[in-house]
């Protein structure tokens, strides 16, 4: 109240939704002054002010705040984290196209996108009165050229989500008001902010972020993916030489040598060098291209990206190396001594299927780093091996296990054997990567 006892009216809002009344050479400078905080990518806030009879007592906002007068514009700094950017560049490189949905000015809005590295050449940024002109299947056409959405409502933001949605790709949206809970349901992956979010966009998100931090979702994704590269390697590790188990039993029985291998035997096998060394792997440090690969597709197979060829080839491997192992010791050093080829094929089987989990577990070409990234693997392979060596050596492991003393030839034979797959599995994943450089170099093949 002043001191006339008219009263004042003082508002703060958006410089486009504030009905200002003034001049136009009043609004004129306002419109400037706004665009150049907006330029310098500060957020705007306009204020506007009546005076008002003091014998009005309506309480309709609606008519209180019309016909205000300019008070002036203030520009608020609201600085991006320094992780952000090198964030935003690392979602990028994995194939993550990142998206910004603001409720700031347009122009505001386009600043800071091209700050932090969302709005490059190329891209497109809409208000939400643009957005709203479109059809869906307009929005769909267009949307992965669409970086920056300002100004957008509540069913707006459901709208980005299901465009994406119908283009069969995963949407993560991150949200803190209570605007933000309906896209927050409807994206795939809902994350609220800890921090600064409402309790209705903590209940309809899927995950809350606790440091309200952008840069932690995608250590997240690096951590996902961590996770997927290691039960691929898992599966391909466990899986192939299974596999070559059957097949040499099978050939074995087809060729008529009977079994090669007893059931203890190969229960020994897939304890130690399938066991410890598949539990191990589950271990396994992120592989540093691993934010440098395309996102796994909804409808991919597990089988994909090459995996069902070095399954392939791996089996293939070992079926050949073992039958062929067999053969030799039983037939070539000795005459038809079943014990002499049992003995040298459990030791190629079980130390060549532990070796070569170092040609697995890095699908880069072998370097001192693949040996030395996880101790832990280390070790384990190291008692499975002194294992095994054991059981062949001991008397009373030896035995057991119906294994025989083998003469010093047969030892260098299974010391070479043990190598090959591994030789043969680094040769294959140079090959594939030939094969991936090829098809980048040109999609066309």
């Amino acid at each position: 109240q002043l001191d006339d006892g008219q009263r004042l009216v003082i508002v703060k809002g958006a410089w486009d939704r504030l009905p200002f009344a003034d001049d136009q050479a009043a609004l004129a400078a306002g419109q400037t002054a706004h665009d150049t905080f907006g330029q310098a990518a500060l957020r705007v806030l306009a204020v506007g002010y009546r005076v008002i009879p003091a014998e009005v007592t309506t309480t309709d906002w609606d008519e209180l705040t019309t016909n205000l007068q300019l008070a002036g514009l203030i520009g608020l700094i609201d600085p991006p984290r320094p992780e952000v950017i090198p964030a935003i560049q690392a979602a990028k490189d994995a194939g993550i196209f990142p998206v910004m949905i603001t409720g700031d000015h347009l122009m505001t809005a386009k600043a800071i996108a091209t700050e932090i590295g969302i709005l490059t050449p190329g891209l497109k940024a809409l208000s939400g009165e643009e957005l709203r002109a479109l059809s869906d299947d307009e929005l769909q056409a267009q949307i992965d050229q669409i970086a920056v959405y300002a100004r957008v409502s509540p069913s707006d933001k459901i709208r980005i989500v299901q465009a994406w949605q119908r283009l069969n790709k995963t949407v993560a949206m991150t949200g803190d008001g209570v605007n933000d809970a309906p896209a927050l349901k409807a994206a795939d992956v809902g994350i609220a902010m800890g921090i600064t979010g409402t309790e209705v966009s903590k209940e309809a998100a899927d995950m809350v972020l606790t440091d309200d931090n952008f840069a932690t979702i995608i250590a997240a994704v690096k951590e996902g993916r961590t996770v997927y590269q290691n039960i691929i390697k898992a599966v391909e590790f466990l899986v192939g030489v299974n596999f070559a188990q059957i097949f040499l039993m099978v050939g074995a029985v087809l060729f008529g040598w009977g079994a090669p291998l007893l059931a203890e035997q190969l229960l020994i096998i897939n304890v130690l060098a399938d066991g410890i060394p598949g539990f191990f792997i589950s271990q396994e440090p992120g592989e540093p291209q691993a934010m440098q690969q395309p996102p796994v597709a909804n409808d991919e197979s597990i089988l994909a990206r090459g995996l069902g060829q070095r399954l392939f080839v791996r089996a293939e491997t070992f079926t050949v190396l073992t039958l062929g192992i067999y053969a030799l010791g039983r037939f070539g050093l000795a005459n038809d001594q079943a014990s002499i080829g049992m003995t040298m094929v459990f030791l190629v089987l079980a130390l060549g299927s532990m070796i070569d989990i170092y040609a697995i577990k890095d699908r880069r070409p072998l370097s001192r780093d693949t040996f030395t990234r996880n101790p832990m693997l280390n070790r384990g392979l190291l008692i499975g091996i002194l294992v095994v060596l054991a059981i062949a050596i001991v008397p009373p492991f030896r035995n057991f296990f119906s294994l025989v003393t083998l003469p010093a030839s047969a030892w260098l034979i299974v010391l070479v054997a043990t190598l090959i797959p591994t030789a043969v599995l680094e040769l294959n994943k140079r090959w594939q990567a030939r094969q991936r450089d090829r098809l980048v170099a040109d999609p066309a093949e």
